[in-house]
């Protein structure tokens, strides 16, 4: 069963979908949901990797599809992306975090901020109990996140993540506790820590690429977390570090 299957039998509403195993797939699946859509393949796939925009059905003619399970994707009318960040102990203890808005840039995070707009934080409930029925029909264990859209309506569900997330890397500084140390918190059958917000508010921003960034003009500001992830080589889409600034 794939997660949009899931996650509707739970109650959720993703994007109009259909899988896509050939050629023959796609084209029914673009004459059903119709053009805007997203062909993602349906693993290994991330910040906008394994994923191709077809805009009109002419577009599916130029594709050579990669012999990968695929799933196409109607496009969403949403004013917003979230995510929400849960942690599940093995004691069956669910705690989220505060949740952010997420912003992105040729399919790859952007910012996270926290608190989010008065949309998102409208949606947060209904979005958080989608998750929990996620976690606890897993019987998950450790940091679980689920990215949404925000609507005029109610959320839509996006992707799952069954990790710790990039959207929560805010949670270092900006939490009581942050995503890692309670992931392994909750795989070690330990209680889990309080997820809290440390501050009135956070903005993360990724560091993506080759841009040169001046580390010393980032760090005067006090408010200020710089974190380098050691990467060898930076190269156009490539996360290299964040930022991760407090609101006092």
């Amino acid at each position: 069963m794939n997660e949009k299957t899931f996650v509707e039998q739970l109650g959720g509403k993703p994007a109009p979908w259909a899988e896509v195993n050939s050629r023959a797939d796609l084209d029914a699946a673009i004459a059903r949901i119709g053009t805007p859509g997203i062909l993602k393949t349906r693993r290994d796939g991330y910040d906008g990797k394994g994923q191709w925009r077809i805009m009109t059905p002419d577009d599916a003619d130029a594709l050579e599809l990669p012999g990968k399970p695929l799933v196409y994707e109607g496009f969403v009318d949403f004013r917003a992306e979230f995510s929400v960040l849960l942690c599940r102990g093995q004691d069956g203890d669910i705690r989220f975090w505060d949740t952010p808005e997420n912003v992105h840039k040729g399919g790859i995070l952007d910012s996270s901020t926290v608190p989010g707009s008065a949309l998102v934080q409208s949606e947060v409930a209904e979005a958080r109990a989608l998750a929990g029925k996620v976690a606890e029909a897993l019987d998950y264990v450790g940091v679980l996140t689920l990215e949404f859209f925000a609507t005029e309506n109610s959320p839509v569900f996006n992707e799952m993540a069954p990790r710790v997330h990039n959207s929560g890397h805010w949670t270092i500084e900006g939490a009581i506790t942050s995503q890692f140390e309670n992931h392994v918190r909750a795989i070690c059958g330990l209680p889990l820590g309080d997820c809290g917000i440390a501050a009135r508010g956070v903005v993360m921003n990724n560091l993506i690429g080759d841009d040169v960034h001046d580390w010393a003009q980032i760090l005067s500001d006090p408010a200020n977390h710089l974190h380098l992830y050691g990467k060898a080589a930076a190269r156009p889409g490539r996360k290299m570090g964040h930022v991760t600034r407090l609101i006092l």
